[in-house]
């Protein structure tokens, strides 16, 4: 099977050598994850289907580049802070993020309920901001730039439901090959929750134990958001989604509206 950097990559015709080095040296600063702080040029080659002598040329680049340090011990290879400011720097700069971040702070503590904001990068979203007000202890955290699934969440199925066609039919082929023996129920599961975006403006899941999800598209300006407010309860899940759906789609509303005026559209 295809790694999701070969298939779900927007392809470019007629790439030169020169852009093509700075697509792998991308490609290896994907590869590092929470759990993978150090990386050594044998697993960078593994992780991104690169030769090794390719990967040694493009980490020595990355580290004079300073976006690469070196460990001492290991000699492999950790991101280096100048990462986190480009971070820093895609936040500040976000005109959505600076508009719904306050609305959503102001409904997660109203109503003691976790809210959300996401992007889609190719087969996972990546949460812009996670409010968390959750009425009953838990262990799970949720921060920015935390990924999760897109085909298991809501987030990612009301992406999904926004998505342009081109675009939906290569996600779902992707995830039709990567979870072939699920393929029938989640599939179902991913079509019944674009129809109910369709038909009532969000989706709900329930991809954590007790946890209750519901989720609507945002798109503004041709970038592709997802909005989702979530609860851990003891309630059954209909009950949870019946009272989370309308605060979800009155904040969103109150999003689009604030966008509006910010641009005068």
């Amino acid at each position: 099977m295809k790694k999701p950097a070969e298939t779900l990559r927007e392809q470019k015709p007629g790439v030169s050598p020169a852009n093509r080095s700075l697509e792998r040296g991308i490609e290896l600063l994907r590869s590092f994850r929470p759990g993978s702080e150090l990386l050594g040029n044998a697993e960078l080659a593994e992780r991104t289907g690169l030769s090794r002598s390719t990967v040694s040329r493009l980490t020595q680049t990355l580290v004079g580049s300073g976006l690469l340090q070196v460990d001492p011990r290991s000699r492999a290879f950790r991101l280096a802070p100048a990462v986190l400011s480009f971070a820093h720097a895609m936040r500040t700069g976000s005109l959505v993020l600076a508009t719904a971040a306050p609305l959503m702070r102001q409904v997660a503590e109203a109503r003691r309920i976790n809210v959300g904001l996401a992007a889609p990068d190719r087969d996972e979203m990546v949460y812009l901001e996670s409010i968390r007000y959750n009425r009953r202890p838990s262990l799970r955290t949720v921060v920015s730039g935390q990924r999760v699934p897109m085909e298991l969440t809501s987030l990612g199925r009301a992406y999904l439901a926004s998505a342009e066609e081109g675009r939906r039919k290569a996600l779902l082929a992707h995830f039709r090959e990567a979870r072939a023996g699920q393929w029938r129920r989640l599939g179902a599961e991913i079509a019944s929750a674009m129809e109910s975006v369709a038909s009532k403006g969000y989706c709900a899941a329930s991809w954590q134990p007790e946890v209750a999800a519901v989720a609507t598209p945002l798109v503004f300006q041709g970038a592709y958001y997802a909005l989702n407010a979530s609860l851990s309860s003891a309630e059954t899940f209909e009950v949870v989604v019946g009272e989370l759906a309308p605060v979800l789609l009155e904040l969103k509303e109150r999003i689009v509206r604030k966008l509006e005026v910010a641009t005068g559209e």
